[in-house]
């Protein structure tokens, strides 16, 4: 078994980390026990996760780990030599171990806005800024949250999150709660976590993300491109891609409704009828596609458990940020003719011009404006 510094850093600077948590908490005028309790809970989930995690060459030396953990495991290790060789992309120890965690995702994001209103809700954090979610690594616990913001009358929605990144401060290891997706999915996962480790902007996650979702697309493609064997799993890549477009177009079209109606003079009782009304229109649109033969959706169930939930304001507005700026970054890809290395540098400039010269620079390069929804992930 190798030596795991990071946990052993981690684990040895964990009083230290709380400490100044707590200090951050009373400066910010926050309920002190309340703030460490949950940052507690973020350092002590982090903690597990790498504790859980083995060196792949570990898994794939021990005669007792199952053939087809095997395969896929062999087949994340092509994947991260090729993120580092021929993507630009970290190359470094993260998505080298492999943690078994024994349940569907490892952390559970609570997303909130106002009752009548798209726009998310904030929580603002050390290193990593301001951000749109809330993470809990039990969903017990995300769920109690969730439920003390419907009690001051927000919309809140729960959603379960298979990987995150934690921008390389410590080794990120490929997770149970995805390495048994498409072979396309998981090699997305991969190169969207570690772009994250290229370019990261505080408090920008639209930025962050349409970066981190460019970066993916293309290297997915280039995966495929140079797998011998891939067609099939690239066909099947490319048919997800569309699905997740209809599904796209579909809540896009709705939020935009959405948004017109909260945005109108009337009282709050007719915006409430009005969502209402939007809200049962968007459930009778996506069994419409279901039934239409000429709609990639048609026999297609994949997004039934996303339909099957209470939607609101905040299941809505958590499929949101992620692909709002990716034509803008994919422009700037083409304008450096494919170089990844000159694209990395080029997004590194656009980090760290002032925000509004920033969102104005990817306004000229094109691919719309804060409010346009995303592909789920």
């Amino acid at each position: 078994m190798r030596v795991r510094p990071a946990l052993a850093a981690l684990k040895t600077w964990r009083g230290a980390l709380l400490a100044v948590l707590v200090a951050i908490g009373l400066a910010a005028g926050l309920n002190a026990c309340s703030t460490v309790g949950y940052y507690s809970q973020s350092i002590e989930g982090h903690i597990d996760v790498l504790r859980a995690a083995r060196p792949i060459d570990d898994w794939l030396d021990d005669p007792a780990t199952p053939a087809a953990l095997r395969q896929r495991l062999e087949k994340v290790r092509a994947m991260r030599r090729f993120a580092a060789t021929a993507l630009g992309l970290p190359d470094n120890r993260s998505y080298t171990t492999y943690a078994d965690l024994k349940r569907p995702y490892v952390v559970w994001s609570v997303f909130a806005t106002p009752e009548l209103s798209l726009r998310l809700r904030q929580w603002c954090f050390p290193v990593v800024g301001c951000v749109t979610y809330r993470g809990y690594y039990s969903k017990d616990d995300a769920d109690r949250y969730a439920q003390t913001l419907r009690d001051t009358g927000d919309d809140a929605y729960v959603g379960g999150i298979p990987a995150y990144s934690t921008l390389g401060y410590t080794t990120d290891p490929v997770l149970s709660t995805f390495i048994g997706f498409p072979e396309g999915e998981v090699a997305r996962l991969i190169f969207h976590e570690l772009a994250h480790q290229v370019v990261y902007v505080s408090g920008d996650t639209t930025f962050n993300e349409s970066f981190a979702v460019a970066v993916e697309e293309e290297g997915v493609k280039r995966w495929f491109a140079g797998e011998d064997d891939g067609a099939a799993a690239a066909t099947a890549y490319r048919l997800s891609v569309d699905r997740k477009e209809v599904f796209v177009a579909l809540l896009t079209r709705h939020r935009k409704a959405l948004e017109a109606a909260y945005e109108t003079d009337q009282d709050p009782a007719a915006k409430r009828a009005a969502k209402r009304v939007e809200f049962d229109a968007l459930h009778s649109d996506y069994e419409a596609l279901k039934r239409d033969p000429s709609s990639a959706f048609h026999g297609f169930n994949g997004y039934d458990r996303y339909f099957a939930q209470a939607l609101n304001n905040a299941n809505l507005a958590a499929v949101a940020t992620y692909t709002q700026r990716v034509t803008a970054f994919a422009k700037l890809l083409a304008d450096g003719r494919g170089d990844l290395p000159r694209f990395y540098r080029a997004v590194a400039a656009l980090a760290s011009l002032p925000v509004a010269e920033r969102n104005a620079r990817l306004d000229d390069l094109g691919g719309g404006t804060a409010g346009s929804i995303s592909a789920a992930r």
